[in-house]
Formats: C-alpha cells, structure tokens, sequence
C-alpha cells in the first residue's frame, strides 16, 4: 500500500464515519427529536464529527499495523434526546438502524463503482472502502451497548428494561475489548464479511 492509497482509504473512513453520525443525527430530527440539528451535527462536515480518538488515531494505527486488512474507528455520538420521540422504543430503534445501514449503502455504492474499469490505485482504496463500510455495519449491529445494535434490542424489551439495558456502557465496552482480545474479529466478523462481499459481487478482495 503506498501513500496515495493510504490518504483515500483514510478519507473513506473519515467520511464513512461522519456519514454513519450524520444519519442517526436526521432520522432522529425527523422523528422529533431536533437535539442533532441544535447542536449542528446536521452535517457531512467532518470536522463536527470527530474525536481525536476515535476517528484520527486509532483508525490511522489499524490500518498501518494491518496493512489495510482492518479498520475501524468512530466518532463523537450524535446528542439525541429520546424524551423527544413520540414512541421512545420504536424511535430509538430506527434511530441505531440508520447509523450501520448508511454504511451498508455507502458499501453497496462503492461495489456498484467497482464495476466500471478504474485505475489500480483507485479500485486497490475503493476495495479496502467496502471492507471499511462492511466492517462498520456489522460491528455496530452488535447488540451491546453502546453499539447501535442495543438501539434495535430495546425495541423488544419493556420500558424499564430498555433503560437498565441502555445505561450499561461501560460494561459494554469491556465486554468488546475482551471479545476483540479473544479472537472475535476473526471467529466472527470476517465470516460474515467475506459473506456479504460475495452478495455484493466485490472481486479482487481476500480476506
């Protein structure tokens, strides 16, 4: 991978990721809740979306040490206020749906591209720009908190369960590293990616 390639792969994911915040921000608005659009994350403007983190430093490092292989990151949560929604728990569903599936769509985009004849150096990052989206969408429908996928949970728990269940992000987090640690990666989401590539009909990727 040389610097070029790099640099594109780096604003795919910045992008990828703003777009994902960007979605939950305007499916929340549009339910009620105008929270996002007071706070101005309303926007595919990178620069309100990033944690120094989260979508700089650990993104950067993923895929220097994996050549590419794997990346991930995020940024700063869009401020919703559910209190706003009319239907708390169908809301806050739809709400974490639209962050993952904006990934998926970016995913099947980029898959649509990669049918017309580029050059290597484009098709080699917009490759590594399906695997990115992939990797966003299925990690985030993990449905542990504060992953996106304990948004949909609670929309088949009781209104006292959904909240204890929401408010266990710290052990959410815990519980994530201690998967990633033990092979979670590549006992779990690799499968499921190299899945979804092939119903995408992406050629040219090994995982």
């Amino acid at each position: 991978m040389n610097m070029v390639e790099l640099l594109i792969i780096i604003l795919i994911l910045l992008y990828s990721i703003t777009f994902h915040e960007f979605a939950h921000g305007l499916v929340a608005y549009y339910l009620g809740d105008p929270t996002p659009k007071i706070a101005g994350r309303l926007t595919m403007n990178p620069l309100k979306h990033i944690d120094l983190m989260g979508t700089v430093i650990v993104p950067f490092f993923l895929i220097v040490l994996t050549q590419g292989q794997f990346a991930f990151g995020y940024a700063k949560p869009v401020p919703i206020n559910p209190y706003n929604f009319k239907n708390f728990k169908k809301d806050i569903m739809w709400v974490g749906i639209a962050g993952p599936l904006s990934n998926f769509i970016i995913a099947v985009g980029i898959s649509i591209i990669l049918k017309i004849n580029l050059p290597s150096i484009i098709k080699n990052s917009l490759q590594y720009g399906v695997i990115i989206n992939l990797i966003l969408f299925i990690f985030n429908l993990i449905p542990i908190p504060p992953l996106d996928g304990s948004r949909i949970v609670t929309a088949f728990l009781s209104y006292k369960s959904a909240y204890r269940y929401l408010k266990m992000e710290t052990l959410g987090f815990i519980i994530i590293i201690f998967l990633i640690l033990n092979g979670f990666i590549r006992w779990f989401i690799i499968p499921i990616l190299r899945v979804l590539i092939g119903i995408l009909g992406v050629e040219g990727i090994s995982i």
